[in-house]
């Protein structure tokens, strides 16, 4: 009887310390997420699952072309994926031609798919809060990014990290280039 008391109590702390750690890996290291639309074709394509990097955030700033997951603002549980444009602090302008402008300096980028059609609200230069980022889908036509109202700026405690590794599909995997 005590030998089975003894393996019910170690069973049961493995699971715990398994359960802990796992809790710890997902809130704190690394998450699962789906890309779900084409707002980031043709880099990430609907069905992708990636692994969110949720430390180098903690360690560093994000950085211009980082590819970032945040919570849409008026549902949590659905989550965005764009690429950074501005930074805090800088001012973005897009043009009727469809140029991205940042300080009055002309982007120099080959992430976008095809030229961007509709400026939204960079239509008008836009200066970023000290902890404000611009985002754009690379599918620039078919995203709701910082240009539309109801995404604006993102701002730094919003952002759940980086898209870091694709999981699937299996010929797909590796780690998602940001450059």
């Amino acid at each position: 009887m005590k030998k089975v008391l003894r393996e019910i109590l170690n069973t049961s702390l493995y699971l715990l310390v398994v359960l802990c750690l796992t809790y710890l890996m997902i809130h704190f290291v690394g998450q699962r997420t789906e890309v779900r639309g084409s707002s980031m074709e043709p880099r990430l394509s609907t069905g992708d699952n990636l692994i969110v990097d949720k430390i180098t955030y903690r360690f560093k700033d994000p950085e211009r072309f980082d590819i970032i997951v945040f919570p849409f603002q008026y549902d949590t549980n659905t989550l965005y994926i764009k690429r950074i444009i501005g930074l805090p602090g800088e001012t973005v302008y897009i043009d009727y031609d469809g140029n991205i402008y940042i300080n009055d300096e002309l982007l120099e980028e080959g992430y976008g798919k095809e030229v961007i059609e509709a400026p939204g609200l960079a239509y008008e230069p836009i200066t970023l809060g000290e902890d404000e980022y611009f985002v754009l889908g690379d599918n620039r036509n078919n995203s709701s990014d910082s240009r539309d109202p109801s995404v604006g700026n993102i701002k730094r405690e919003d952002i759940i990290g980086r898209a870091w590794i694709r999981i699937y599909p299996f010929d797909k995997v590796g780690f998602i280039k940001h450059r």
